[in-house]
């Protein structure tokens, strides 16, 4: 099979903030997935998502499947760029389509539609400028984060607020820097987890992973932020959090968790694959912080492949999985009666 592999690589460029790249993915990674590809049997060639050359190679190429992890470049559905594309010149690709890849870049939108489904969250507000009343109903500690990024993009230890005048000056830094909505959501304490989705034929709902932060407390990172992603494993500033995969869990708690992830993944409307945030809280209920269509698959440090590890599959094998789900997908498509 030919397979086109879109990709965001990361670069390097002093005039733009430490975190600007922090989405793209490594010419590790991107080579990994292209190895795992190419010992499947397939070819492949690896196009860094530019416009113009993405779009003059696809006319120019013909491709069977494109293996997407592009998170695109601008604007507020960036990463629904390359799906949108791909669905214009009717060429298949890995992962969800562009509406629910637009949908879960947008944490508050995808909030409201969990609530609606019932499926806890943190209680929110979200703000465009630092003069808006604080909802009355939310309770500190809340923690303030850009509206529309990932990887941990603008989110710090000051990030964590137990008081109005550090809120609004968050608030303040977030919109001035990301020129986005603040999301300000109360935070919630308790096991940090995160669970992976990956459909191949069936639905398979991976062994949950737990993220212990017990040993960054010194860092004042408890949590997911930015530099707890960009140097995990750093036992000298403090960023060495302890992972457990499946996580330690009973298994009514597990099957809780579980039946969370998998009902956000649908409500979401994710194909193929996808990772939810989770936060535990002491009284065992599954609060959902995000969902992500567009999960790193680093074989050495993204989440995604331990649990994918710690349930017996080799990287290559994920990788094909989530090609031949792609496939699986566009074959019912088109065998379905006109």
């Amino acid at each position: 099979m030919k397979v086109a592999l879109t990709c965001n690589l990361k670069k390097k460029d002093d005039s733009k903030p430490p975190d600007f790249f922090s989405e793209f993915d490594s010419p590790e990674t991107v080579d990994a997935i292209a190895g795992a590809l190419r010992v499947k049997g397939h070819s492949v060639d690896t196009v860094d998502v530019d416009h113009p050359r993405l779009i003059s190679y696809l006319k120019q190429n013909r491709v069977d499947m494109v293996f997407n992890i592009a998170e695109g470049k601008f604007g507020k559905f960036r990463e629904s760029e390359v799906p949108a594309i791909l669905d214009h010149l009717n060429i298949p690709y890995t992962g969800s389509g562009s509406f629910s890849l637009a949908l879960a870049l947008n944490k508050a939108f995808t909030k409201k539609i969990l609530k609606a489904e019932n499926i806890p969250t943190p209680n929110f507000q979200l703000f465009s400028k630092d003069s808006e009343e604080l909802d009355r109903e939310l309770r500190f500690p809340l923690i303030v984060k850009p509206n529309r990024e990932g990887s941990g993009k603008g989110i710090d230890r000051s990030s964590v607020v137990f008081a109005k005048t550090d809120l609004y000056k968050k608030i303040q830094e977030i919109t001035n820097i990301y020129r986005q909505e603040a999301l300000v959501e109360e935070f919630i304490d308790g096991k940090e987890l995160t669970v992976g989705i990956l459909e191949n034929g069936k639905v398979v709902i991976l062994p949950v992973l737990e993220i212990d932060f017990s040993n960054c407390r010194n860092s004042g990172e408890f949590f997911y932020s930015w530099r707890m992603k960009e140097f995990q494993g750093s036992a000298a500033l403090g960023l060495a959090p302890e992972f457990y995969c499946p996580a330690r869990l009973d298994k009514e708690i597990e099957t809780r968790v579980k039946d969370a992830a998998l009902r956000t993944h649908r409500a979401v409307g994710c194909f193929d694959i996808s990772r939810t945030d989770i936060r535990l809280t002491a009284d065992n209920t599954p609060y959902v912080l995000e969902i992500n269509p567009l999960p790193g698959l680093d074989p050495k440090e993204s989440n995604f492949p331990l649990m994918a590890y710690a349930a017996g599959m080799k990287y290559e094998d994920l990788i094909n999985a989530i090609l031949m789900s792609a496939m699986e997908r566009r074959k019912v498509r088109v065998e379905q009666p006109k």
